[in-house]
């Protein structure tokens, strides 16, 4: 109940008071006693946290196949390699202009890729971090995402975005050909199916699209977020 001063009653605040009493004697109640379902609940623990020279944000990674190395990049327009046997990192040249919008491995390979908004995908070996091998080139946009095939392991896929999804042979160095979809100016992250490769998830906004990879058709639309999706795995 609300006077005519605008503020609850002594009451109220007092019945508010009780609920709150309530909630808290509930929560502890059900901490004290333990519930034979938490069996199954795992928690995670920390092995280890390594703090990058440089204080700039960093928006991607990804491991290699094996687990063995993990590859990081950022606002700080280079890659870092992390020896998950070893802990040791190798930063890789700043060959990027821009900051980097994903980084990925080519599967049962060190062989990683690296795109930026500087238009550009750059080809590494996590093993000889002295320099790019190759620099695929021809997005009149910002890249923001690329996958390897699982499959077809010199396939790489990238979206830039206007929403153009560009196919590469990383083996060949060549262009293979680009797709257009109707993703508006938020170009899509995109991600292959795993083991198959058959089917390829590219998603911007609040929707999520299964295309086709063989037929470049879109199959499915999945609908159900509310706000932007950030990311798909």
């Amino acid at each position: 109940m609300v006077d005519g001063t605008g503020l609850a009653s002594s009451s109220n605040q007092t019945d508010d008071l009780e609920d709150v009493k309530g909630i808290f004697t509930q929560l502890k109640i059900s901490l004290s006693e333990p519930d034979p379902a938490a069996s199954n609940v795992f928690t995670f623990s920390e092995v280890n946290c390594w703090r990058p020279a440089s204080s700039r944000k960093l928006v991607c990674c990804n491991f290699s196949s094996d687990g063995k190395i993990l590859a990081t990049a950022g606002h700080e327009n280079k890659a870092v390699v992390w020896n998950m046997d070893t802990f040791q990192t190798h930063h890789l040249p700043e060959e990027h202009a821009y900051l980097i919008t994903d980084v990925c491995f080519r599967p049962n390979s060190t062989q990683m890729a690296t795109s930026a908004f500087d238009k550009t995908i750059k080809l590494w070996n996590a093993t000889d971090t002295r320099f790019s091998h190759h620099t695929f080139s021809g997005h009149k946009y910002p890249i923001v995402s690329l996958d390897f095939h699982p499959k077809k392991t010199d396939l790489l896929c990238s979206c830039d975005r206007n929403g153009e999804i560009w196919y590469w042979n990383v083996t060949q160095l060549t262009y293979l050909g680009a797709m257009k979809s109707d993703f508006g100016q938020d170009g899509p992250l995109v991600r292959f199916q795993p083991s198959t490769g058959q089917l390829l998830a590219a998603t911007t906004g609040n929707v999520v699209s299964i295309f086709d990879v063989d037929t470049h058709t879109k199959k499915y639309t999945l609908q159900g977020h509310n706000i932007s999706v950030q990311w798909l795995c």
